[in-house]
Protein backbone atom coordinates (compact mmCIF):
# COMPACT_ATOMS: atom_id res chain seq x y z
CA UNK A 1 0.00 0.00 0.00
CA UNK A 2 1.42 3.58 -0.95
CA UNK A 3 -1.48 5.91 -0.95
CA UNK A 4 -3.75 7.05 2.46
CA UNK A 5 -6.80 5.26 3.32
CA UNK A 6 -7.77 9.07 5.26
CA UNK A 7 -11.06 9.23 2.20
CA UNK A 8 -12.08 5.25 3.94
CA UNK A 9 -14.92 4.76 6.65
CA UNK A 10 -14.22 1.76 8.85
CA UNK A 11 -17.40 0.56 7.46
CA UNK A 12 -15.84 0.84 4.38
CA UNK A 13 -12.17 -0.63 5.23
CA UNK A 14 -13.83 -3.57 6.67
CA UNK A 15 -16.03 -4.48 3.62
CA UNK A 16 -12.72 -4.60 1.66
CA UNK A 17 -11.59 -7.96 3.55
CA UNK A 18 -14.53 -9.38 2.01
CA UNK A 19 -15.12 -11.76 5.33
CA UNK A 20 -11.38 -12.09 6.02
CA UNK A 21 -11.31 -11.29 9.67
CA UNK A 22 -9.64 -8.23 10.41
CA UNK A 23 -7.49 -6.28 12.69
CA UNK A 24 -7.20 -2.88 15.11
CA UNK A 25 -5.45 -1.12 17.05
CA UNK A 26 -6.11 1.27 19.61
CA UNK A 27 -3.75 4.17 20.98
CA UNK A 28 -4.12 6.57 23.48
CA UNK A 29 -2.70 10.45 22.73
CA UNK A 30 1.26 10.88 23.78
CA UNK A 31 1.49 12.89 26.49
CA UNK A 32 5.10 14.03 26.02
CA UNK A 33 8.21 13.96 23.60
CA UNK A 34 8.99 10.78 24.32
CA UNK A 35 5.63 9.33 24.53
CA UNK A 36 4.98 10.62 20.99
CA UNK A 37 8.24 9.15 19.80
CA UNK A 38 7.00 5.80 21.19
CA UNK A 39 3.72 5.75 19.50
CA UNK A 40 5.06 6.65 16.10
CA UNK A 41 7.60 3.87 16.80
CA UNK A 42 4.42 1.67 16.87
CA UNK A 43 2.47 2.99 14.37
CA UNK A 44 5.35 2.47 11.62
CA UNK A 45 5.92 -1.34 13.00
CA UNK A 46 2.08 -1.97 12.57
CA UNK A 47 1.61 0.09 9.35
CA UNK A 48 2.92 -2.88 7.10
CA UNK A 49 0.31 -5.14 8.84
CA UNK A 50 -2.33 -3.40 7.73
CA UNK A 51 -4.98 -2.91 10.60
CA UNK A 52 -8.57 -2.29 9.16
CA UNK A 53 -8.33 1.10 11.28
CA UNK A 54 -6.60 2.80 13.96
CA UNK A 55 -8.23 4.49 16.83
CA UNK A 56 -6.67 7.01 19.27
CA UNK A 57 -8.67 7.94 22.80
CA UNK A 58 -10.19 11.03 24.48
CA UNK A 59 -8.92 11.92 27.87
CA UNK A 60 -11.49 12.74 30.64
CA UNK A 61 -12.76 15.82 30.06
CA UNK A 62 -11.39 16.49 26.91
CA UNK A 63 -8.20 16.69 29.03
CA UNK A 64 -6.63 15.24 25.25
CA UNK A 65 -8.55 16.63 23.00
CA UNK A 66 -5.98 18.91 21.50
CA UNK A 67 -3.14 15.66 20.98
CA UNK A 68 -5.98 13.82 19.85
CA UNK A 69 -7.11 16.14 17.12
CA UNK A 70 -3.26 16.32 16.15
CA UNK A 71 -2.80 12.38 16.31
CA UNK A 72 -5.42 11.31 14.68
CA UNK A 73 -5.28 13.99 11.98
CA UNK A 74 -1.43 13.40 11.52
CA UNK A 75 -2.43 9.48 10.91
CA UNK A 76 -4.37 10.53 8.55
CA UNK A 77 -2.26 12.34 6.36
CA UNK A 78 1.11 10.84 7.03
CA UNK A 79 0.54 7.26 6.93
CA UNK A 80 -1.67 4.55 4.84
CA UNK A 81 -4.11 3.70 7.90
CA UNK A 82 -7.11 4.60 8.25
CA UNK A 83 -7.49 6.67 11.32
CA UNK A 84 -10.62 6.67 14.12
CA UNK A 85 -10.89 9.50 16.78
CA UNK A 86 -12.45 8.81 19.60
CA UNK A 87 -15.44 11.78 21.32
CA UNK A 88 -16.67 12.11 24.93
CA UNK A 89 -19.62 14.26 26.04
CA UNK A 90 -17.77 14.60 29.89
CA UNK A 91 -17.57 18.59 30.49
CA UNK A 92 -18.83 19.94 27.01
CA UNK A 93 -21.52 21.81 26.04
CA UNK A 94 -23.02 21.02 22.60
CA UNK A 95 -21.32 23.78 21.26
CA UNK A 96 -18.08 22.75 22.79
CA UNK A 97 -18.50 19.42 20.94
CA UNK A 98 -19.76 21.09 17.67
CA UNK A 99 -16.58 22.64 17.68
CA UNK A 100 -14.37 19.40 18.26
CA UNK A 101 -16.22 17.66 15.41
CA UNK A 102 -15.64 20.15 12.81
CA UNK A 103 -11.87 20.46 13.78
CA UNK A 104 -11.97 16.26 13.43
CA UNK A 105 -13.90 17.01 9.62
CA UNK A 106 -11.18 19.79 8.75
CA UNK A 107 -8.37 17.04 9.64
CA UNK A 108 -9.40 14.83 7.30
CA UNK A 109 -10.85 12.58 9.95
CA UNK A 110 -14.14 10.76 9.18
CA UNK A 111 -14.69 7.92 11.75
CA UNK A 112 -15.54 8.64 15.37
CA UNK A 113 -15.90 6.40 18.22
CA UNK A 114 -18.69 8.36 20.46
CA UNK A 115 -19.04 7.70 24.15
CA UNK A 116 -20.39 9.59 27.11
CA UNK A 117 -17.07 9.06 28.71
CA UNK A 118 -16.09 8.18 32.31
CA UNK A 119 -16.69 11.23 35.03
CA UNK A 120 -13.56 12.85 35.40
CA UNK A 121 -11.45 12.10 38.49
CA UNK A 122 -9.31 8.79 39.30
CA UNK A 123 -12.71 6.68 39.24
CA UNK A 124 -14.41 5.70 36.50
CA UNK A 125 -17.38 4.84 38.59
CA UNK A 126 -18.32 7.91 40.48
CA UNK A 127 -21.93 9.40 39.56
CA UNK A 128 -21.93 10.66 36.23
CA UNK A 129 -23.16 14.62 35.88
CA UNK A 130 -23.64 16.20 31.98
CA UNK A 131 -22.65 19.21 31.10
CA UNK A 132 -25.22 22.03 31.83
CA UNK A 133 -25.79 22.76 28.08
CA UNK A 134 -24.15 19.27 27.14
CA UNK A 135 -25.56 15.72 26.64
CA UNK A 136 -26.30 12.86 29.03
CA UNK A 137 -26.37 9.93 26.52
CA UNK A 138 -23.89 8.54 24.21
CA UNK A 139 -27.02 8.15 21.90
CA UNK A 140 -27.39 11.78 21.97
CA UNK A 141 -23.60 11.98 21.32
CA UNK A 142 -24.17 9.40 17.84
CA UNK A 143 -26.89 11.56 17.02
CA UNK A 144 -25.01 14.89 17.23
CA UNK A 145 -22.26 13.01 14.97
CA UNK A 146 -24.56 12.15 12.58
CA UNK A 147 -26.27 15.61 12.60
CA UNK A 148 -22.41 17.38 12.15
CA UNK A 149 -21.31 15.19 8.67
CA UNK A 150 -20.72 12.24 6.80
CA UNK A 151 -19.28 10.68 9.63
CA UNK A 152 -18.65 6.56 10.16
CA UNK A 153 -19.79 6.33 13.69
CA UNK A 154 -18.98 3.48 16.35
CA UNK A 155 -19.62 3.46 19.63
CA UNK A 156 -18.98 1.79 23.15
CA UNK A 157 -20.33 -2.04 24.51
CA UNK A 158 -20.18 -4.33 26.99
CA UNK A 159 -19.78 -7.79 27.27
CA UNK A 160 -21.25 -7.85 31.12
CA UNK A 161 -23.22 -4.59 31.10
CA UNK A 162 -21.96 -0.91 32.37
CA UNK A 163 -20.95 -0.79 35.65
CA UNK A 164 -24.03 1.11 36.43
CA UNK A 165 -26.53 -0.39 34.09
CA UNK A 166 -29.26 -2.27 36.64
CA UNK A 167 -29.26 -5.59 34.27
CA UNK A 168 -27.96 -7.02 30.83
CA UNK A 169 -31.62 -6.48 29.40
CA UNK A 170 -31.44 -3.03 29.91
CA UNK A 171 -27.72 -2.71 28.87
CA UNK A 172 -28.31 -4.46 25.76
CA UNK A 173 -31.31 -1.62 25.11
CA UNK A 174 -28.85 1.25 25.53
CA UNK A 175 -26.78 -0.50 22.79
CA UNK A 176 -29.35 -1.28 20.36
CA UNK A 177 -30.42 2.61 20.93
CA UNK A 178 -27.40 3.79 20.12
CA UNK A 179 -27.54 1.87 16.93
CA UNK A 180 -31.09 3.04 16.12
CA UNK A 181 -29.23 6.58 16.29
CA UNK A 182 -26.77 5.87 13.61
CA UNK A 183 -24.15 4.10 15.22
CA UNK A 184 -22.78 1.84 12.27
CA UNK A 185 -20.39 -0.85 14.36
CA UNK A 186 -19.59 -1.33 18.03
CA UNK A 187 -16.21 -2.16 19.87
CA UNK A 188 -16.23 -4.07 23.41
CA UNK A 189 -14.76 -2.90 26.43
CA UNK A 190 -11.79 -5.55 27.56
CA UNK A 191 -12.96 -8.85 29.05
CA UNK A 192 -11.01 -12.00 29.74
CA UNK A 193 -13.30 -15.03 28.60
CA UNK A 194 -15.44 -15.35 25.47
CA UNK A 195 -19.03 -16.31 26.91
CA UNK A 196 -20.09 -12.78 28.20
CA UNK A 197 -18.81 -11.29 24.61
CA UNK A 198 -20.99 -14.56 22.88
CA UNK A 199 -24.47 -13.62 24.58
CA UNK A 200 -24.32 -10.07 24.15
CA UNK A 201 -24.02 -10.72 20.70
CA UNK A 202 -26.72 -13.12 20.65
CA UNK A 203 -29.10 -10.66 22.76
CA UNK A 204 -28.64 -7.83 19.95
CA UNK A 205 -29.02 -10.47 16.99
CA UNK A 206 -32.33 -11.25 18.85
CA UNK A 207 -33.30 -7.37 19.04
CA UNK A 208 -33.08 -7.62 15.02
CA UNK A 209 -29.81 -5.33 14.96
CA UNK A 210 -26.96 -6.78 13.27
CA UNK A 211 -24.05 -3.83 13.25
CA UNK A 212 -20.58 -5.56 13.68
CA UNK A 213 -20.04 -5.67 17.34
CA UNK A 214 -15.93 -5.59 17.11
CA UNK A 215 -14.49 -7.72 20.23
CA UNK A 216 -11.58 -5.73 22.15
CA UNK A 217 -8.90 -7.20 23.60
CA UNK A 218 -5.70 -5.86 25.86
CA UNK A 219 -3.14 -8.81 25.71
CA UNK A 220 -1.62 -10.05 28.66
CA UNK A 221 1.65 -8.52 28.81
CA UNK A 222 1.95 -8.22 32.74
CA UNK A 223 0.31 -8.96 36.12
CA UNK A 224 -0.65 -4.94 35.92
CA UNK A 225 -2.92 -5.35 32.47
CA UNK A 226 -4.10 -8.53 33.99
CA UNK A 227 -6.02 -6.96 37.50
CA UNK A 228 -6.13 -3.87 36.26
CA UNK A 229 -7.90 -3.77 32.98
CA UNK A 230 -11.08 -5.65 34.12
CA UNK A 231 -11.41 -3.32 37.31
CA UNK A 232 -11.43 -0.44 34.89
CA UNK A 233 -14.21 -2.42 32.13
CA UNK A 234 -16.36 -3.87 34.84
CA UNK A 235 -15.68 -7.36 33.22
CA UNK A 236 -15.41 -10.15 35.65
CA UNK A 237 -11.29 -11.66 36.27
CA UNK A 238 -12.68 -15.47 35.92
CA UNK A 239 -11.52 -17.66 38.66
CA UNK A 240 -9.98 -20.34 36.46
CA UNK A 241 -7.86 -17.76 34.87
CA UNK A 242 -6.70 -16.63 38.09
CA UNK A 243 -5.75 -19.80 39.42
CA UNK A 244 -4.11 -21.02 35.69
CA UNK A 245 -1.27 -17.63 35.78
CA UNK A 246 -1.03 -17.78 39.67
CA UNK A 247 2.36 -19.83 39.18
CA UNK A 248 4.02 -17.42 37.25
CA UNK A 249 3.26 -14.43 39.48
CA UNK A 250 6.44 -12.38 39.99
CA UNK A 251 8.13 -13.30 36.90
CA UNK A 252 7.40 -11.08 34.42
CA UNK A 253 8.91 -13.22 31.50
CA UNK A 254 7.34 -16.44 32.33
CA UNK A 255 4.10 -14.54 33.08
CA UNK A 256 4.06 -12.60 29.50
CA UNK A 257 4.81 -15.62 27.69
CA UNK A 258 1.39 -17.62 29.98
CA UNK A 259 -0.65 -14.58 29.22
CA UNK A 260 0.14 -14.36 25.55
CA UNK A 261 -0.94 -18.01 25.48
CA UNK A 262 -4.33 -17.06 26.82
CA UNK A 263 -4.89 -13.85 25.38
CA UNK A 264 -3.92 -15.93 21.91
CA UNK A 265 -6.84 -18.59 23.06
CA UNK A 266 -9.43 -16.45 23.53
CA UNK A 267 -9.10 -14.60 19.80
CA UNK A 268 -9.04 -18.20 18.49
CA UNK A 269 -11.88 -18.86 19.89
CA UNK A 270 -13.98 -15.34 19.45
CA UNK A 271 -12.51 -16.04 15.38
CA UNK A 272 -13.49 -19.87 15.54
CA UNK A 273 -17.37 -17.81 16.72
CA UNK A 274 -17.10 -15.78 13.66
CA UNK A 275 -16.70 -12.46 14.82
CA UNK A 276 -15.70 -9.77 11.61
CA UNK A 277 -12.67 -8.67 13.56
CA UNK A 278 -10.34 -7.98 17.05
CA UNK A 279 -9.87 -4.70 17.85
CA UNK A 280 -6.83 -4.73 20.05
CA UNK A 281 -5.82 -2.00 22.81
CA UNK A 282 -2.07 -1.70 22.77
CA UNK A 283 -1.40 0.55 24.77
CA UNK A 284 0.72 2.55 22.46
CA UNK A 285 3.53 -0.46 22.02
CA UNK A 286 3.43 -3.11 18.86
CA UNK A 287 5.09 -6.29 19.61
CA UNK A 288 2.20 -8.07 21.13
CA UNK A 289 0.09 -7.16 18.94
CA UNK A 290 2.68 -7.83 15.99
CA UNK A 291 2.75 -11.09 17.82
CA UNK A 292 -0.83 -12.20 18.23
CA UNK A 293 -1.70 -10.94 14.64
CA UNK A 294 1.04 -13.63 12.93
CA UNK A 295 -0.05 -16.27 15.32
CA UNK A 296 -4.14 -15.74 14.45
CA UNK A 297 -2.87 -15.31 10.48
CA UNK A 298 -4.77 -11.67 10.52
CA UNK A 299 -1.90 -10.42 7.76
CA UNK A 300 -3.64 -8.86 4.74
CA UNK A 301 -2.72 -11.44 2.02
CA UNK A 302 0.42 -9.85 -0.12
CA UNK A 303 -0.93 -8.95 -3.69
CA UNK A 304 -0.46 -11.40 -6.81
CA UNK A 305 2.88 -9.77 -8.73
CA UNK A 306 1.95 -8.13 -11.94
CA UNK A 307 4.50 -9.25 -15.17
Amino acid sequence: MTTPNSSLTVTDRISLDRGRPFFAVEFFPPKDDQGEADLWRAIRRLEPLDPAYVSVTYGAGGSSRDRTVRTVGRIATDTTLVSMAHLTAVSHSVTELRHVIGSLAANGIRNIMALRGDPPGKDPLDEWEPHPEGLMYADELVELCKQSGPFCVGVAAFPYGHPRSADLESDTEKLVGKFRAGAEFAVTQLFLEPDGFLRLRDRVAALGFDQPIIPGIMPLTSEKTFHKGPELSGSPLPEALVKRLEPYTGDQKTFRAAGMEVTGELCERLLAEGVPGIHFYSLNRSTATTELVDRLGLLAPSPAPTA
